[in-house]
């Protein structure tokens, strides 16, 4: 039988990481307003279930590299970068990381949508 008042405290430990990250990270809130707005274009153009599930889940894979990027530098952190070098290139492969994934959602959002904005007649 399930622990549910482990469960409850895990789930409450899991929001606080959400309203930290939140909170401290500019990134995650430029993120996620893009992707409500990704979003709202999906509901307005009225896109089909496969778009939908494709938009879900690149929004949400920008959305978790942001934060397994900012876990990573808070740990290069607590290792101070001024110690060793590696500190600052793990940081600046992690955001390299995070860009790269911003970038293919952008160009799945084009695939998507374009053909929405610019139909072929």
């Amino acid at each position: 039988m399930p622990n549910f008042k482990r469960l409850i405290k895990s789930f409450k430990y899991a929001f606080y990481g959400l309203y930290k990250i939140f909170r401290a990270e500019q990134n995650i809130r430029i993120q996620i307003t893009i992707g409500f707005f990704v979003v709202l274009l999906g509901w307005y153009f009225k896109i089909n279930r496969f778009e939908w599930i494709i938009l879900i889940l690149i929004i949400s894979l920008v959305i978790l590299m942001e934060i397994i990027n900012s876990v990573i530098e808070r740990t290069a952190d607590i290792l101070k970068p001024r110690i060793h070098t590696y500190a600052r290139e793990i940081k600046d492969i992690m955001a390299a990381a995070v860009m790269i994934a911003s970038i293919i959602a952008v160009i799945i959002g084009l695939i998507i949508f374009l053909p929405y904005v610019n139909p072929v007649k």
